[in-house]
């Protein structure tokens, strides 16, 4: 036998090796079905919020049509983050209320070639982060992160106010 051969077969048979693995791969199978289960919750989330499946360029497209805004919201499927600002904030009938009426509202998935070029466009290190962008894509404002429903509603008004 190749020493190379007895080298690995001593170290599968150690003890203390096996345990060492057996605990890594329980560790890899538990983070692997975790972000499974978060993936899901935060799609399902969003899905509540009723807000569509518009891409940046179609958002930007339709608030041209429409002489609106564009609410670009920079999100992780599996982000309990953005999962609390789905179900505290962006599901609110009266924040939608606001949403359709002067936005264009798009999400953005961090995990996507999207994601990665509006984080390096408009320098966007976390998430979730919630742009105002004009008809033309630039950068307007970045609104303050809140779970408030009306604080948020009253950031919109602002925005509206003052780039419509």
């Amino acid at each position: 036998m190749s020493s190379k051969h007895t080298w690995f077969t001593s170290l599968i048979n150690n003890k203390q090796f096996r345990g060492v693995a057996q605990i890594a791969i329980l560790a890899l199978l538990v983070l692997g079905i975790n972000r499974v289960v978060q993936s899901y919750l935060g799609e399902s989330a969003y899905e509540d919020t009723g807000l569509g499946h518009l891409t940046l360029p179609e958002a930007i497209q339709t608030a041209k049509s429409s002489n609106r805004l564009v609410l670009a919201d920079m999100s992780a499927v599996w982000c309990p983050s953005c999962r609390k600002l789905d179900k505290q904030v962006l599901s609110q009938a009266d924040v939608k209320d606001v949403i359709n009426q002067d936005f264009v509202f798009t999400r953005i998935e961090y995990d996507s070639e999207q994601g990665e070029a509006f984080m390096q466009r408009f320098n966007v290190s976390g998430f979730p982060t919630l742009l105002v962008l004009n008809d033309n894509g630039d950068k307007l404002v970045q609104l303050p992160l809140t779970f408030d429903p009306n604080k948020f509603k009253s950031l919109l008004q602002q925005a509206a106010n003052q780039f419509n």
